[in-house]
């Protein structure tokens, strides 16, 4: 199936939730709407399914207008952030309600065998009730699936659900669409999501579609500043720079670093690195950054420490579990050749000329 959204808008009111955009999701594949809270994305999402009407623009699925065709009209399969079941039916019932519409044949064998690839056939004869959250979230998932709709939406599915679920969830959702036929388009706020999910990833902000593409070339080309603070997490080191004479960049009004820069970029730049891209080992070609520790906390197998330096305030992700005293000193590293370069406006003038370390 092919949606086309062209150049769609939402205003209500005084409000506009979305502005002028065209988004085409790759037929048969998943694209992820990136962007933080009130970015946009359920706007956009229920303007895909018809449960709201957009302000102009059209809505195309296989070039036939659909723009005024309610939900109804629609073959769609949702999922909320909330779970929603239907509480008097068990959970067998609840996963094979599409099917039971259809009038197709083997409810049974096939209710079974979705309860079994979300692991959850040992409730199928459990009403909604007596499941816990995350099992209730399964339940509604395997619903979705049955459906076998052309065009399966997902907002922010996993959000309420706790870490481990939400980590075992990702990896289970990201071999099911795999194996799919349905155009699966799913809502995050967080970049790790987009990464596991692959496919495409259309990141928006404050209700503009900023940058939609393959999902591994948006995160390692963002086409600007805007872009790479939604493709990061934690956020992107920024570093305001200054083009100098010989050949280089004057960081921050402190120091000197060799950089090489394309022509058209201007005199006023602001130079990007991941948390991942700075180092305690040297190695070579970097530069060095002398730095105080301001706060260390532990994220699973690796260590998040922020500090202070010249160039700013920066966060580093380590590998594995290190312990800092706060306000101890530290040496961190860099390649200069993995910085992003953005002219101070915003736009993109240079990726990384390497991807290590760009994480």
């Amino acid at each position: 199936m092919q949606l086309l959204l062209d150049q769609i808008t939402k205003t209500v009111g005084p409000s506009v939730h979305l502005y002028p955009m065209t988004l085409a999701p790759v037929p048969g594949a998943v694209t992820v709407l990136l962007g933080a809270t009130q970015a946009g994305k359920t706007s956009l999402m229920r303007a895909m399914a018809g449960l709201d009407t957009v302000s102009s623009g059209r809505v195309l699925v296989d070039g036939v207008d659909v723009t005024h065709r309610s939900v109804r009209e629609r073959n769609v399969a949702m999922v909320y952030q909330q779970f929603v079941n239907y509480p008097s039916m068990t959970v067998a019932q609840n996963i094979g309600s599409p099917l039971r519409l259809r009038g197709e044949p083997d409810i049974d064998a096939r209710v079974r065998a979705l309860a079994e690839r979300l692991h959850i056939d040992a409730f199928l004869d459990r009403l909604p009730a007596e499941l816990s959250g995350g099992q209730q979230q399964r339940v509604a998932l395997a619903r979705a699936l049955a459906k076998q709709a052309p065009l399966m939406l997902l907002d922010e599915p996993l959000v309420n659900l706790d870490y481990k679920l939400r980590e075992e969830l990702r990896e289970e959702l990201a071999a099911l669409f795999a194996g799919g036929e349905s155009t699966v388009v799913y809502a995050t706020t967080e970049p790790g999501e987009a990464l596991l999910l692959g496919g495409h990833t259309a990141v928006m902000d404050a209700g503009e579609l900023l940058q939609y593409g393959p999902t591994a070339e948006v995160f390692h080309t963002p086409k600007n500043l805007r872009v790479a603070r939604a493709f990061s997490d934690p956020p992107m080191n920024l570093m305001p720079a200054r083009r100098a004479g010989g050949g280089g960049v004057r960081v921050a009004n402190a120091v000197d670093w060799s950089l090489a820069l394309p022509n058209e970029a201007g005199d006023d730049l602001v130079l990007g690195i991941r948390a991942g891209g700075l180092r305690e080992r040297t190695q070579a070609g970097d530069v060095a950054i002398e730095a105080r520790v301001e706060l260390a906390e532990i994220a699973g197998s690796d260590t998040f420490v922020h500090v202070h330096a010249e160039v700013g305030d920066l966060v580093a992700q380590l590998a594995g579990v290190h312990k800092f005293d706060l306000g101890a000193r530290i040496t961190l590293h860099l390649n200069p050749d993995h910085l992003f370069v953005f002219d101070a406006a915003g736009p993109l003038v240079r990726a990384p000329l390497s991807r290590q370390g760009a994480r």
